[in-house]
């Protein structure tokens, strides 16, 4: 079964690419794997790369149907790193730890599943796992994982007079996906564009927020400035509103049934003759 082709997208140069999946099968070949997912994870799948970002490519791959038939199985290594060569950034979960995760909505598995840049994907993995999305992930988990995340970049980077402005997207994307989540009661996108849809309604925020984009686009590294007053305003009032929030828990059944499911017929398929 063959990876399908990777999508095309202008923030990962086809050259990029090309070494990225003839890495990928660099780690099938010495690791005895199957990768199932590659796809972009960081500030290029966001939508706000500056020109010198690194490449972070993540993968879900599965093992041989016998590795996972072991007594030592939770003793072995079930992730694939490897060192940062040519500002490529490139390591993998195994198929069961990735479902795991899943399982408890870790934000990192959601995100991966949802990126818009695509560097190849073999049955229908990640389609299956979206689909899958309304039964299993849990918005409060959401929200109390953003709202932390926002937390802790303001109260590092943010709050002196002159401040780091790539800091900034690390606390809005955040926010607007609280914003999202709360809105929408559905796992927010991981695209930042369509993130600023939740700030409509805030006068002059959208404008500042274009500005710093542009800008950080342009510049390989962004420094130190001024707080930008529109942008720090939001900042602090959404954290003061976020402080006393609880969202609310909704009842839902195990998805361990359906994630072990998706995970034999994967395994099979995967290794079928």
């Amino acid at each position: 079964m063959a990876p399908n082709s990777p999508s095309d997208d202008t923030n990962v140069p086809l050259a990029v690419r090309e070494e990225i999946r003839q890495r990928l099968r660099g780690a099938e070949a010495e690791h005895d794997v199957k990768v199932l997912l590659a796809v972009e994870s960081g500030s290029r799948a966001w939508g706000f790369p500056s020109p010198n970002s690194d490449f972070d490519a993540r993968f879900i791959y599965v093992n041989r149907p016998e590795w996972y038939l072991s007594v030592g199985l939770e003793e072995q290594r079930d992730v694939i790193e490897y060192p940062i060569v040519d500002d490529m950034d490139i390591n993998g979960w195994d198929l069961r730890k990735a479902l795991r995760l899943f399982r408890v909505s870790n934000p990192g598995f959601v995100e991966w599943v949802q990126s818009p840049l695509v560097y190849e994907s073999r049955g229908g993995f990640a389609a299956r796992a979206r689909a899958l999305l309304p039964e299993v992930y849990s918005v409060e988990r959401g929200i109390y994982h953003y709202r932390s995340m926002a937390k802790t970049n303001f109260r590092g980077y943010l709050q002196a007079e002159q401040v780091p402005l790539k800091k900034y997207f690390y606390v809005l994307r955040p926010l607007l996906s609280v914003r999202w989540l709360e809105r929408r009661q559905q796992p927010a996108p991981i695209e930042f564009e369509r993130l600023l849809e939740t700030i409509q309604d805030v006068e002059g925020l959208r404008e500042a927020i274009d500005d710093l984009l542009v800008l950080k686009r342009r510049t390989p590294e962004l420094g130190l400035s001024p707080q930008i007053a529109p942008i720090q305003r939001f900042i602090e009032q959404e954290l003061a509103r976020l402080e006393t929030l609880v969202p609310s828990r909704a009842e839902r059944e195990d998805p361990e049934p359906r994630l072990s499911v998706l995970f034999r017929e994967l395994l099979n398929e995967a290794w079928a003759a």
